[in-house]
């Protein structure tokens, strides 16, 4: 526990002053994060980020996460991201030809998958930044009340478990215990912030945003089940991996700005 915790001070000491200051620091900041959780996801398929088909990957990932105004400035032969993730397939595929099936098509289609899981996730956390500070700090904190909840609930009145063969430990009773907590989280931001969501349509949100939160996590436990690792990777000691801590970032980031900016 005492390591947890401090590991949990440092990491809040990196990131706390990068989101605040926004910006180019916070970009620098969201590109490193994806890196390692690329670099976690390709490694419990046994494909290392050091190769042709893994620089590419990295490539890509960058090329991805730019935001719209420097992806204008820096795009080639005018093309959307949409028809660059096209580009990348005909080269991914065309790497299985060029090395005679030693990387193949299945491991092609998880770089790919991988990247837009990575890619998407990270993307958005950029972009919520650029809608408003309030607004990230609020994603954050009803991922962070959500496990909380979920954990301290349901070891204390959980009974029925929710899921067992992908996580045997999460139960029905933490899963309410989750979202109930992320709505306290959301009261206090629309009783005490100005944060620029009506109050019916925040806490709808936030039940949306709770419920996949821990759907983003628990499909994290499923892809670390499969390939049969207890950790993503060990770059936070008592903590895991990038990829451990951001699981239901990678879920709910996507979600609110997507709530934010199509419900009426």
């Amino acid at each position: 526990m005492k390591q947890r915790i401090i590991t949990a001070a440092i990491l809040i000491a990196i990131f706390l002053p990068m989101v605040i200051v926004g910006g180019i620091p916070f970009l620098l900041l969201t590109y490193v994060m994806a890196t390692i959780a690329l670099y976690e996801l390709l490694q419990m398929r046994k494909l290392s980020i050091f190769s042709v088909h893994g620089g590419l990957a990295t490539l890509f990932l960058w090329v991805f996460l730019l935001p719209p105004e420097l992806y204008e400035t820096l795009s080639i032969f005018n093309l959307s991201k949409m028809e660059l993730s096209y580009v990348f397939v005909l080269i991914l595929l065309s790497y299985t030809v060029i090395v005679k099936n030693k990387f193949h098509f299945d491991q092609a289609g998880f770089t790919f998958l991988s990247i837009f899981y990575i890619g998407i996730g990270f993307y958005y956390m950029v972009q919520i930044r650029e809608e408003g500070l309030i607004l990230l700090f609020f994603a954050l904190l009803v991922v962070w009340m959500t496990d909380s909840g979920a954990y301290f609930v349901g070891k204390y009145f959980g009974k029925r478990k929710l899921w067992p063969e992908i996580s045997p430990n999460k139960t029905i009773g933490g899963f309410i215990g989750g979202i109930l907590s992320a709505l306290i989280v959301a009261l206090i931001f629309a009783i005490f912030t100005n944060i620029p969501v009506p109050t019916v349509k925040l806490l709808m949100i936030t039940v949306v945003l709770s419920i996949f939160g821990q759907l983003g996590d628990l499909a994290e436990s499923a892809l670390k089940r499969h390939f049969a690792v207890k950790d993503s990777g060990r770059i936070f000691p008592g903590h895991g991996g990038m990829l451990d801590r951001c699981d239901s970032w990678l879920f709910v980031l996507p979600l609110l700005y997507f709530l934010l900016t199509k419900l009426p």
